[in-house]
């Protein structure tokens, strides 16, 4: 196995100093705007998916690949809103699980990773994007949830907090 793991990568190698040597292009060219981050977001974004549940405002659970996976947006927190423990539940918990339920569940998304792939409860965190707006974005701009960053997943960190002063000054959602 470890032999045959060696080969792989040694062809691999192979091929793309051949390509190099022939100027052949086998990756496929880009405008030439293109950045590199947009190249490599690009790459991150995977999917789509279908959303089975909204757990809560920033929690879904995604069928991929044949699985449930347990999906924690990342860069945002919205009011609890657990079900089966009515001591954590905030009273704007119910209407932020209430828009994400009637934005997501049911519809086919996209989603994006950032640095760390899992957090501590297992969940995958990812931006999600649904009809190509990230969700994420969407929930804080309409101000059903807050700014929360768990360095280094912090990608977006700037335009969130611009769009959450926006819904402050705008006083909607959890702002009013």
């Amino acid at each position: 196995m470890k032999r045959r793991k060696i080969m792989s990568v040694g062809f691999v190698f192979l091929l793309a100093l051949l390509a190099a040597i022939a100027d052949i292009d086998w990756i496929p060219e880009k405008d030439a705007e293109t950045t590199l981050s947009e190249t490599i977001s690009e790459a991150l974004i995977r999917g789509p998916y279908t959303v089975e549940r909204v757990v809560d405002g920033d929690t879904i659970i995604l069928r991929m690949d044949g699985q449930r996976e347990r999906v924690r947006l990342i860069g945002i927190n919205t009011p609890e809103s657990v079900p089966n423990n009515p001591d954590r539940v905030v009273p704007y918990g119910k209407v932020s699980a209430e828009f994400t339920r009637g934005l997501l569940e049911g519809k086919e998304v996209e989603i994006e990773l950032d640095v760390e792939e899992r957090d501590q409860y297992d969940r995958l965190l990812a931006y999600v994007y649904l009809n190509g707006e990230m969700v994420n974005k969407v929930l804080l701009r309409e101000g059903h949830a807050t700014v929360t960053t768990y360095p280094p997943n912090v990608k977006y960190v700037e335009d969130f907090m611009a769009l959450q002063k926006e819904a402050q000054s705008q006083r909607k959602g959890i702002w009013e």
